[in-house]
Order: structure tokens, then C-alpha cells, then sequence
């Protein structure tokens, strides 16, 4: 007979094994792509739809039954057509891109301007440090998709480095 070495959480200890199953499972074809999800993705140029897995994110989108409950991180799948991306923002947290399908611009930046730019493809990533301005754009003619983790089960609002982004994000929470 087989032995769990470590103990289940209480909110999931008396769960059986169909209804861990039934709510930690996520497929992309329940996900409908959320175009609204951030502030910035209402400005052309930064256009995007993020088809939510896990966690429910600092973007005020909750209650969406087919997303998985987070414990100590979110990941998502973003959806970037040619000439889309976001904007330079930080988090409290690392953010991690891994390129799915396509090539992604990304880069990071400094309070100076200074910017430094990698195209990623398939099966590569980048891990932005917290406090970091970073971002991507799809400089392509084909649409990227990749993923994109947070190192927390709910992380703030982005900290836009556009100061008019960034006064609009609290209304963002509110929509």
C-alpha cells in the first residue's frame, strides 16, 4: 500500500481523488482569453488576452470556476498578436516569461531609460526580478504565446513605470 510522506492542506485533507482531480486540472480549451485582464491592454500597442490557470491575480478577474487555486504562485498563458505587447512595469515579486509559440521581444529597463532588449523563442525564458522595469513586445508577424508565472499566489496590480498607467490601475480593480 502506498504512503503520503507529507500531509495534505486542510481546505483539500478530505477532498477524494476525483475532486482533486475535477479542481486541479486546467485545459486550455475551458480558458476563454481575457483581453481586458490589465489597464494598459485598453491602449493600442499593448493588446493581449491572458487565458488565466492558476491563481487569481492582482487584476480584480476573479471568480472564473476553471482557474486552479494558487498556493504560492500564478501562471497564466498570454496571447500576443504581431505588433502587441506591454507596458514597462515592476512587481514585488519575480516574474517569469516562457515562450511557448513565436518569438517575444522582452526587455528590462532602467529609471534612467536605459533599455536592454533579447528575442525569445521557443523553450526560452527570462525571470524578471522584483523592482525591475521590464516587459515584451511581439515584434513579429505571427502571434506568441507564452507563459508567464508570478512568485506569489496573489500579486499586486503591476507597478506601470508611466505614471498616468499607473494612477489609473486602482479604477482598473474597480471595472
Amino acid at each position: 500500500m502506498a504512503e503520503a510522506r507529507h500531509k495534505r492542506p486542510s481546505e483539500i485533507e478530505t477532498l477524494s481523488l476525483e475532486d482533486i482531480m475535477a479542481r486541479y486540472v486546467g485545459r486550455f480549451a475551458e480558458k476563454k482569453g481575457d483581453w481586458a485582464a490589465f489597464e494598459d491592454a485598453k491602449i493600442e500597442g499593448y493588446r493581449r488576452a491572458q487565458h488565466r490557470f492558476i491563481g487569481a491575480g492582482g487584476s480584480g478577474k476573479h471568480g472564473d470556476p476553471s482557474v486552479i487555486p494558487a498556493r504560492g504562485f500564478t501562471l497564466s498563458i498570454m496571447f500576443v498578436p504581431p505588433g502587441q505587447g506591454n507596458a514597462p512595469h515592476t512587481h514585488e515579486v519575480e516574474e517569469v516569461f516562457f515562450v511557448l509559440q513565436g518569438h517575444l521581444a522582452v526587455f528590462v529597463e532602467d529609471e534612467n531609460g536605459k533599455r536592454l532588449t533579447r528575442t525569445l523563442g521557443p523553450w526560452e525564458c527570462i525571470a524578471c526580478p522584483p523592482g525591475v522595469i521590464h516587459g515584451y513586445q511581439n515584434e513579429s508577424l505571427e502571434p506568441v504565446y507564452f507563459q508567464v508565472m508570478l512568485g506569489t499566489a496573489r500579486p499586486d496590480t503591476m507597478g506601470y513605470a508611466d505614471d498616468a498607467l499607473y494612477k489609473r490601475r486602482d479604477a482598473h480593480l474597480k471595472s
